[in-house]
């Protein structure tokens, strides 16, 4: 399998609304629910008033199209990097998934995928 690596640096943050969000911006994912409006953005993307963030993100997609019948993709990931501890902020698409480490541990997360047998490009 295929990790593809996202070479911008990337914020994690609340904002108030969605009026807050730079729509025109080339990436981002929001989350909304009765609690929150949540944003993973480009970190020189986000936006000026926000309620919490946490910058220092890198992160990774699992490359191509996932069928909605694989099972444990995410689960297999996620599980090799809690075994080496390191965190994780996973973002899902209709095509794919989205895996965030923090910035220090970015390449160790790799190494450690690697040597896993996938391979990062």
């Amino acid at each position: 399998m295929k990790l593809k690596k996202l070479e911008h640096n990337l914020t994690v943050c609340k904002v108030q609304t969605v009026s807050d969000i730079d729509m025109t911006a080339e990436f981002y994912f929001i989350g909304k629910t009765d609690e929150e409006l949540s944003l993973v953005c480009k970190t020189e993307d986000t936006p000026a008033d926000t309620i919490e963030r946490d910058d220092g993100w890198k992160g990774f997609r699992i490359q191509g199209v996932l069928d909605f019948s694989l099972i444990g993709i995410l689960s297999k990931l996620s599980g090799i990097l809690a075994e080496h501890k390191i965190g994780i902020f996973a973002v899902s698409t209709f095509n794919t998934d989205y895996i965030l480490v923090k910035e220090e541990n970015f390449d160790r997360a790799l190494d450690v995928l690697t040597a896993e047998g996938y391979t990062v490009i």
